[in-house]
């Protein structure tokens, strides 16, 4: 008999397993567009089978893609464990576009994909190849719960799928020997010894945390301090806004590329980081579309949540979830994009110094000593409380061209889930040298997504405009300025993009990760 394998999920990623209702599924994904080249068959479709082969040699890798969730008996938890019935036949699905097919098309299909739930009994992920573009293009759709990766672990996970190089082959895996699933009164058993071990863990952690620290008494009041900032934000919800409204179970999907010279051209005019200039785009965008509803933008306060990564460097390749989150008001009542972004640079400034994303991280980490019911009952009332009226990450991917089985990936559009009385969510990714936002949106909250695309566009170019009169007061006036002028956009709809304000909570890498060097391709990485 195989040995018995199982392995518990965090109080966070268990509380997306509870999050998810039947008009909320809680994956993260994203639109993949490749350019087909040796993948094209002759009859105009696309080789499936050696993206398959191709994800099938990368599993070893990803060992979570052969795993499942079942729950503990009694309680509001799950752990992980071997599938012994996997077939990554069922996880690779074979689709097409009726030809010749578009980014319209593909934008139909992708929101009838993603509005669809995982399987819990399986492995809890799916890729969809798509066929039937016009241009010699192909499109994969992907889904993964977001109780396995967070956007950041997203990142690894697509370094280990893609590679750097065309000519790249990995040799087919051994046959796959599942281990033994453990019964309930195990899993009884293996809860009540793991609740009596959390005392000594507790104390652990705060002694490491001590020993790290240069003044440990600075670092005790520094962290309640982030704690009580973090509590205060959570005694009040977010103003209500024509987004907010009860969702339905139906999504569309919506895209936009920037250019990534543009926007660090804007940041280097007006300072500030490349994710302030992200979140003032988005606040300009937001006054925008609520002014066409008729709606007095300064009558709003509308509050965004960040993802915060707290992943350390030596957590790469690690599965689950390790963020925090910012919550931030945007200033929609400012019609000066200038003055936007001076308010959304103050706000970033204050969270980085009052470290509220540690804040949000102990309350995450009391969260594993909580009862399960206790747990799942203070994860619902999250969102009955509604604390932010939409959720915009940005995370930092790889600037140079990656591959699946020998195709170049020309773009991708992340997307986030949404949550009860939340319409939209806004997901970016850095890739090659542009920032590609995804949109996802209820299907009748937004009846035309491209009025989400064309304010976005309209507030970026506005701030551009800002810029280039900064630049210009700057120079008339006898000063010098070092700035790379404008690049022209990848998309017929120009714009911004960058890394995550997760990166810069923690540490301020995100700008150094959004333009690594080309020539310095990250290695693979093994996702436990």
């Amino acid at each position: 008999m195989s040995k018995m394998f199982f392995e518990r999920l965090s109080a966070l990623d268990n509380s997306f397993l509870i999050f998810e209702k039947p008009n909320t599924p809680m994956h993260i994904g994203s639109t993949m567009i490749f350019e087909a080249g040796e993948l094209a068959r002759p009859d105009g479709g696309i080789d499936a089978d050696a993206v398959r082969d191709a994800v099938g040699a990368a599993l070893p890798f990803i060992p979570r893609y052969r795993q499942k969730i079942i729950q503990v008996p009694g309680s509001y938890r799950w752990v992980w464990v071997d599938d012994s019935h996997f077939n990554i036949d069922y996880h690779i699905r074979h689709t097409a576009l009726p030809r010749p097919g578009g980014d319209k098309e593909l934008k139909r299909l992708a929101g009838r994909i993603m509005e669809n739930h995982l399987d819990r009994s399986r492995p809890l992920w799916e890729m969809w190849v798509v066929e039937g573009m016009d241009d010699g293009r192909f499109a994969i759709i992907s889904k993964v719960h977001h109780c396995m990766i967070d956007g950041v672990a997203g990142v690894d996970l697509m370094t280990v799928l893609l590679d750097v190089n065309p000519e790249s082959k990995r040799p087919q895996p051994g046959g796959f020997i599942p281990r033994r699933v453990p019964t309930a009164w195990e899993l009884l058993a293996d809860g009540v010894s793991h609740r009596a071990m959390l005392p000594l863990r507790l104390l652990r952690g705060a002694g490491a945390m001590f020993k790290e620290a240069d003044d440990t008494k600075r670092e005790l009041l520094v962290r309640l301090r982030a704690v009580a900032s973090m509590l205060g934000w959570t005694m009040a919800s977010a103003d209500d806004t024509p987004f907010n409204r009860e969702v339905g179970p139906h999504r569309r999907a919506d895209w936009y590329a920037m250019d990534l010279a543009r926007v660090k051209s804007v940041r280097a005019r007006l300072g500030g980081s490349i994710n302030d200039i992200v979140l003032t785009v988005v606040a300009g965008a937001v006054q925008r579309m609520l002014s066409k509803r008729r709606i007095n933008p300064g009558s709003v306060d509308f509050r965004v949540l960040a993802p915060v990564s707290v992943r350390g460097s030596d957590e790469r390749g690690r599965s689950g979830n390790r963020v925090s989150a910012w919550l931030i008001d945007l200033p929609v009542d400012r019609v000066d994009p200038r003055a936007q972004l001076d308010l959304v640079r103050e706000q970033t400034r204050e969270l980085k110094e009052s470290r509220q994303a540690v804040g949000a991280e102990l309350l995450i980490d009391v969260a594993e000593w909580a009862p399960s019911t206790l747990l799942a009952l203070g994860t619902r009332n999250v969102t009955r409380m509604r604390l932010f009226d939409m959720i915009v990450t940005n995370v930092p991917g790889p600037q140079f061209p990656v591959y699946m089985a020998g195709a170049r990936l020309l773009e991708t559009y992340p997307v986030v889930p949404l949550f009860d009385n939340m319409g939209l969510g806004i997901a970016l990714l850095s890739y090659d040298g542009a920032i590609y936002w995804g949109m996802n949106a209820d299907y009748d909250l937004f009846p035309d997504t491209s009025e989400v695309v064309d304010a976005i566009h309209e507030s970026f170019a506005a701030l551009e405009v800002v810029a280039q009169a900064a630049s210009d007061e700057l120079t008339s006036s006898g000063g010098e300025v070092n700035i790379q002028p404008p690049a022209g956009s990848k998309s017929a709809a120009a714009g911004v993009g960058e890394a995550s304000p997760a990166e810069t909570a923690v540490a301020d890498t995100t700008d150094e990760q959004v333009s690594s060097s080309p020539g310095e391709p990250p290695g693979k990485v093994t996702l436990n």
